[in-house]
């Protein structure tokens, strides 16, 4: 997800520069034309059916009766629209809820319009920068339940806005920050918010005061577990022994696990930190940490910043922070029921810029199954499987620790497989051994996972973002936002570059998700009409006009969510407006706008109560590239406000379900 911040845009820096093949390259080399046959070809190629040339899938589209069945999106569509506001259908109403700088826990201090809150108001208020979220029903006697009226809503705060944070924006003289406040209000505004909320008889959502409620942010204190936890390339002055660290850093999208409890995801991590020494270690290389942060965090004196500084200095490796920077790029699991609970780091999971985590079906007595992907141009789409079998009431998240981590290669024809990237793996230690590459241990392995995924031969793709899994069919969808380094056209995806994006999917051969096999399409071509193609196989239309897909969900009903998260030109000029959010059916492919957001916002993260009545949706970054004395956005609280970070609570205005 794109973030500009003070020193730059905080897009990660594309550092693969490996020679394995780049997802274009096999388009243009398959047979499988993008969507060409629609939601019906699709099928029919993962059950191994060769699918028609471009011409062949034209005709038989054509000859396909009319949709008739009645329609599973029933709502008249939103228009493209650049107003400032949020959008939705006749029939619905958008209300806003815990923006940015809500009190929420210690002494609930009160938000103040003047950005002049202090670092430790921060740190009990609602983070900045809304992302992903998930909502926890709690049961009548406080636990886990189903309770559509009762529950925690735990979200990500991605990066900030440091021109919106202070009343004047950052301190800064001859490139270096002066003031430690300052940079401890940024690093409390990242993180992880834990907020109880109650839904009364009239259907109205509010916060609770609640000892559940919680701030994890850029300085709480983290557990590290799985193989990476102890090893020498962990230690540093903080942990000697490379068993802990401190905070979560760039939380973009999540996941939640079959046991009820949250995940968070460290995407952009990279740029937080310096490194100047003449030749990086490749555990930073391969990531793209720069010679500065991008907000200079490192250049305040001080144990809590100079961690941000992985330059080497005379003491041992345990007696500065040049391992820092690896203690970051995981998946973090949080007990939300438990505020006491110390959030614990999986490195089992791998280490790179992820985008979220998404679960396969947890079956009782088999392996558990999780998908994640790698935010960056050209980087790649992984899968977990754990050694040991889910069991309902028992499992937790050891389950997370002992597990095999594959990397996915898409075949020209249709087929993939999932490559081990595992130390004992035969496959494996043959790559490593033609690259010339070795590594010490299995926990060497995952701190260097990108490494690993370019020796083992994984498929370069186009920014993997969000992943979700279809109810009803077990198919995973990925989204590929874009990528604007890609050079050559093909049948397929007929753009060079690519700055629209588009969304692929994928059958596993092992209806567990547990094996080393699958068949894949392309589900959507984003872009400008005439210039794409929907699910049906038609160009994108007035009513489901799109770029730069992202976010992704399925409802229990296996309907397909979509938001976007275009910037720039893309977003500022052009057929697009604002980003948005779409409803995609792929039983009939039929695809169609449901909100649109304010000026300047990322559209993202999205879950709903059990019994379907309310959909909770984040807005990012209204406004994005204001200034203390310019605001590009006066949403949510009108003229003269600065933006803010928003989760918007969407319903029926006739209280029914949403679909």
């Amino acid at each position: 997800m794109r973030n500009d911040i003070l020193f730059g845009n905080g897009d990660e820096i594309p550092s693969n520069h490996s020679g394995n093949p780049h997802i274009q390259d096999v388009i243009d080399q398959s047979r499988r034309k993008v969507v060409a046959g629609g939601a019906a070809l699709g099928a029919l190629a993962f059950l191994g059916v060769t699918l028609p040339s471009t011409g062949e899938a034209a005709s038989r589209t054509a000859a396909l009766p009319p949709f008739a069945r009645r329609s599973r999106v029933p709502f008249e569509p939103v228009g493209v629209t650049r107003a400032d506001t949020i959008t939705v259908p006749s029939g619905y109403v958008a209300n806003v809820l815990i923006p940015w700088g809500t009190p929420i826990t210690g002494r609930y201090p009160a938000y103040l319009e003047d950005a002049s809150n202090s670092a430790q108001d921060q740190a009990e208020q609602t983070g900045m920068h809304h992302d992903g979220m998930h909502f926890f029903p709690i049961d009548a006697q406080g636990g886990r339940g189903r309770s559509s009226d009762h529950g925690l809503l735990v979200l990500n705060h991605e990066y900030i806005d440091a021109p919106l944070l202070h009343p004047n924006g950052p301190t800064v003289v001859n490139g270096r920050r002066v003031s430690a406040e300052e940079v401890r209000k940024e690093i409390n505004a990242h993180g992880v918010s834990v907020v109880e909320l109650r839904r009364d008889v009239r259907g109205n959502w509010s916060q609770q005061p609640s000892s559940r409620n919680r701030r994890v942010t850029g300085a709480t204190p983290m557990q590290l577990s799985g193989p990476a936890r102890g090893h020498a390339l962990m230690k540093t002055r903080y942990s000697p022994s490379g068993t802990s660290t401190r905070g979560t850093l760039n939380n973009c999208s999540n996941g939640f696990t079959p046991w009820g409890t949250y995940l968070t995801c460290e995407e952009n991590w990279a740029g937080y930190f310096a490194y100047r020494a003449e030749t990086q270690p490749r555990e930073l290389s391969r990531y793209g940490v720069g010679e500065a942060g991008r907000y200079g965090w490192e250049t305040i004196p001080g144990d809590e910043f100079e961690r941000f500084d992985a330059t080497p200095r005379a003491e041992s490796a345990t007696g500065d922070y040049r391992n820092e920077p690896n203690t970051f790029g995981w998946i973090v699991e949080i007990d939300p029921f438990d505020p006491t609970s110390v959030p614990v780091k999986r490195t089992a999971l791998g280490r790179f810029a992820h985008e979220g985590v998404v679960f396969a079906p947890a079956r009782p007595g088999r392996p558990l199954v999780c998908y994640s992907g790698d935010d960056s141009q050209n980087e790649y789409i992984y899968k977990y499987v754990s050694r040991d079998a889910y069991r309902p009431m028992r499992s937790n998240g050891s389950l997370l620790d002992e597990g095999t981590l594959y990397v996915a290669r898409f075949n020209p024809d249709g087929s993939g497989q999932w490559l081990a990237l595992d130390i004992a793996d035969p496959a494996f230690q043959a790559a490593c051994q033609a690259a010339g590459v070795t590594f010490a241990d299995q926990g060497e392995v995952l701190i260097n996972t990108r490494l690993a995924a370019d020796i083992a031969g994984a498929t370069r793709m186009d920014r993997p973002e969000w992943g979700a899994v279809n109810p009803d069919s077990g198919e995973v969808y990925f989204t590929l936002t874009n990528n604007t380094a890609r050079t050559e056209a093909d049948p397929a995806n007929p753009r060079s570059p690519n700055p629209y994006g588009h969304i692929i999917r994928w059958k596993e051969q092992d209806k567990h998700h547990a094996g080393q096999a699958f068949t894949w399409d392309l589900y959507l071509l984003a872009g400008p009409e005439g210039d794409s193609r929907s699910p049906q196989g038609k160009p994108l239309d007035a009513t489901n006009i799109m770029a730069s897909p992202d976010g992704l969900w399925f409802d229990d009903d296996g309907r397909l969510w979509i938001q976007t998260d275009m910037s720039g030109s893309q977003l500022n000029a052009g057929p697009f407006g604002n980003n948005q959010m779409l409803v995609s059916d792929p039983k009939s492919g039929e695809t169609k706008r449901f909100l649109v957001g304010p000026k300047g916002a990322e559209v993202t993260g999205i879950t709903a109560t059990p019994d379907f009545r309310t959909l909770f949706v984040n807005i990012q970054h209204p406004g994005e590239g204001s200034t203390p004395d310019v605001f590009r956005s006066e949403w949510p609280d009108g003229p003269g406000k600065r933006p803010r970070s928003s989760t918007v609570v969407v319903t029926r205005q006739d209280g029914r379900r949403l679909m």
